[in-house]
């Protein structure tokens, strides 16, 4: 008896490791993907950034005097102790101005994993959008002379600079400090239990979530959420099937195309309020009307629960950033301007 039940618990375990395995596997052939375990993979993929190039990078993105108000960072609209947002519905910049169209701050991490940059796709990677929000009236409104004056008046910035980027004529410009930025940026990528899974550790997520993955897949969400990112590939018409009901909130209507880049679904837990008006708040509420806008169904309460199961296996683990000692500032560094 002992023995049979044994070979009984054997069973269900090979069996269960075998369903798990053949649901990563379809994962998979979904088109999601892993985040690589090896380190050597991962840099391949993220670039391989410099090592003191990410260190400039970092100062840079923490420091507010690129603003024209010397009050606002990267890390104000992106900030990485809340998820790489500020959780607010409509990203709020100089001079306390809520952007213009009603859009929200997408999340910093993995952001390098996107195909394309900002809600209408506009920039094509991490080094050019660096540049948008700090020159943007609405944002940091800092033109890019000043952001180059206030560098250059600050000796060990300069210093930086020339090791960084040594062998250029003019070491100090605009693209060099979003150059700088944007390799900070590539580091920010977030490893999670769901990539472990994808990696061949069948236990690592619970039930519910492997069944909201499953769901995941039978719903067609793999349809734009997708690739490493589980989303951030490609741009998407939004709504396709029905209404958006929130629409009116910003007149945001996507590119010239009428298309809406796909966001990132990694750590989406953190990352609230959703949609690219920030119009909901709850992660149960953007998934049903996920169902209606997009796929045309309507999905049952256990089914968006299984779902935002599986979503919560994507919150990853954050790397170690520490906070940065800025450079002081001269008496010829431009003085902030908060009109």
């Amino acid at each position: 008896m002992k023995k049979m039940v044994l070979l009984l618990i054997g069973f269900i375990f090979i069996t269960s490791n075998a369903m798990a395995s053949n649901l990563a596997k379809r994962a998979m052939e979904e088109g999601l993907k892993p985040i690589p375990d090896n380190q050597v993979e991962l840099m391949k993929l993220i670039g391989s950034p410099d090592k003191d190039m990410v260190e400039l990078g970092k100062k840079l993105f923490f420091d507010p005097r690129l603003s024209k108000s010397g009050l606002i960072s990267c890390n104000t609209c992106h900030n990485l102790a809340t998820g790489g947002v500020d959780g607010v519905a409509s990203a709020i910049g100089h001079k306390w101005t809520s952007n213009p169209h009603h859009l929200g701050s997408p999340t910093v991490y993995n952001a390098v994993f996107n195909a394309v940059q900002m809600w209408d796709g506009r920039f094509p990677n991490l080094e050019e959008q660096a540049k948008g929000p700090i020159a943007a009236g609405p944002e940091m409104a800092s033109p890019p002379e000043l952001v180059v004056d206030k560098i250059k008046s600050i000796p060990a910035y300069v210093k930086e600079f020339e090791k960084v980027f040594k062998g250029q004529k003019n070491v100090v410009t605009f693209d060099n400090v979003a150059n700088a930025i944007a390799a900070f940026e590539r580091t920010l990528v977030t490893p999670s239990r769901f990539d472990e899974f994808l990696n061949g550790d069948s236990d690592v997520l619970s039930k519910k979530e492997k069944r909201g993955l499953n769901t995941f897949i039978d719903k067609g969400c793999t349809a734009c959420h997708t690739g490493i990112g589980v989303g951030g590939g490609s741009m998407q018409p939004f709504p396709v099937v029905k209404p958006y009901k929130f629409a009116a909130v910003g007149d945001f209507k996507g590119n010239k195309d009428g298309l809406v880049k796909v966001p990132l679904l990694r750590n989406i837990k953190e990352t609230a309020p959703y949609f690219h008006n920030g119009a909901v708040w709850s992660l149960e509420e953007a998934v049903k009307i996920m169902g209606e806008t997009q796929l045309g169904i309507e999905l049952k309460e256990n089914e968006v629960e299984d779902i935002v199961a599986f979503l919560g296996s994507l919150k990853g683990r954050k790397p170690v950033v520490v906070y940065p000692v800025l450079p002081p500032s001269t008496n010829k560094t431009p003085k902030p301007d908060a009109n």
